[in-house]
């Protein structure tokens, strides 16, 4: 089996989780490469229904190595509380199928604190950040005043590092926000209390990687979040702040030698967005409270309702593009079951101007969705296996779809649970 990434093609919240389970049977590895715990991967299974944050999602497959990459914002007391929740249902995690890249900046609580202070300043211009420290970190990180996972083992210089830090943040925290400060002690206790149970799990993950990649065993990569909230590629300022396209996989998971020869996008039957920024196709009122129940669209990590609107074929169309897709896996089309007509979103009118390319973020503002409407199926579809099983309207909506896009429908989730799934 070749080297697979899966990534999402919108705003996030597509199903990435539900698609990694499914395939992981046939993988050797799974990678997080990206991201950290403020957004969630909902997976039902046989063992039961998880919301994964940092996690990957391959760690319900026997014999299946999972790694949280060198890109991964660690959140040391989320992770173990995680951990301890996971087992709780039943699920072996061990350093044996779990392993930490010792290369993984720590994600500090200073940084959870200023994201709060942060967004408290902007007020009304905030950002819709889950308040997780994501930015935070990542800004610290590319400024190099981060403490790395290996250091948690390696201690030699800790504390020095540690004094280094903390003479700049308390700084900020102080000076620019007022918020509290911290001591060498505070952070030494919060790194013996979590640090020292994650410590086992952690270790040169680079080196397994490459190894694994040179004897031939497959890898999937998994991303958070989609095409539209990359920090180089979505709409920009309403990002998140590492980079969530395939392309970046291979130097995130610590491999860079790594080839992706297959590149899974996952696509909602309709469009979701959690947090602010432009959404051209939203839905509000009760059109939108109808789609929003139909697909119980809240967010798993913050439980905040997402925003809904028909599919958005042209930011869609863009996401395939950017992420340089092979495959799509369009997920929840038993939502749209309920729907007489089912409206799709083909081009936007800017300015009095249609267009069907997606436009430089700050025009997006001034855009229209331009709908067409197709017949809807108002059947449930939920046990169809075989695409022939499926109403012709159901068909005929995919066949759209893929042809608007440009990219092949291979996978159809018809429902949550693993096996409710059709293989195109």
């Amino acid at each position: 089996m070749n080297n697979c990434a899966i990534v999402g093609i919108n705003w996030g919240d597509e199903g990435k989780g539900r698609m990694v389970d499914l395939l992981t049977e046939s993988y050797d590895i799974v990678v997080r490469y990206q991201g950290g715990g403020n957004a969630g991967h909902t997976v039902i299974n046989e063992k039961g229904k998880f919301a994964l944050h940092l996690l990957p999602s391959g760690i319900f497959r026997d014999g299946v190595i999972n790694v949280l990459g060198n890109g991964v914002a660690l959140d040391l007391e989320n992770l173990w509380k995680e951990i301890e929740q996971v087992r709780a249902q039943g699920v072996e995690i061990t350093p044996d199928n779990v392993v930490i890249s010792d290369r993984c900046s720590v994600l500090m609580p200073w940084h959870k604190d200023l994201d709060q202070l942060e967004e408290l300043r902007l007020a009304d211009r905030a950002f819709g950040s889950t308040k997780q420290g994501i930015a935070p970190f990542y800004a610290d990180k590319y400024s190099k005043k981060t403490i790395l996972a290996g250091e948690i083992v390696h201690r030699d210089a800790l504390k020095e590092h540690i004094e280094t830090i903390l003479d700049f943040k308390n700084l900020v925290l102080e000076k620019v926000y007022g918020g509290k400060t911290y001591t060498v002690e505070d952070i030494f206790a919060y790194l013996d209390d979590y640090g020292e149970k994650l410590k086992p799990f952690i270790k040169d993950t680079g080196r397994l990687l490459r190894e694994s990649n040179k004897a031939g065993k497959s890898i999937l990569f998994e991303a958070q979040l989609g095409s539209l909230r990359d920090l180089d590629f979505g709409i920009h300022p309403f990002t998140t702040s590492s980079n969530t396209t395939a392309a970046f996989a291979p130097v995130g998971s610590g491999c860079p030698s790594a080839k992706i020869e297959k590149i899974i996008g996952v696509v909602k039957a309709y469009s979701t967005c959690v947090g602010e920024g432009p959404f051209v196709a939203e839905w509000f009122g009760e059109e939108a409270d109808k789609l929003r129940e139909a697909g119980f669209e809240y967010g798993a990590k913050t439980g905040r309702p997402r925003r809904v609107g028909p599919i958005d074929l042209v930011a869609t169309r863009y996401g395939v593009e950017v992420q340089g897709t092979t495959d799509i896996a369009l997920t929840k089309m038993d939502v749209l079951s309920y729907m007489e007509e089912i409206p799709l979103c083909v081009a936007y009118k800017h300015k009095g101007e249609e267009i069907d390319y997606f436009p430089f973020p700050s025009m997006l503002n001034d855009c229209e969705p331009v709908y067409i409407k197709m017949p809807g199926w108002k059947c449930d579809i939920s046990k169809c296996r075989k695409y022939e099983e499926l109403p012709i309207e159901a068909r005929n909506y995919i066949e759209f779809v893929e042809k608007q896009i440009g990219a092949p429908i291979t996978y159809v989730s018809v429902g949550a649970a693993r096996d409710e799934i059709i293989y195109r």
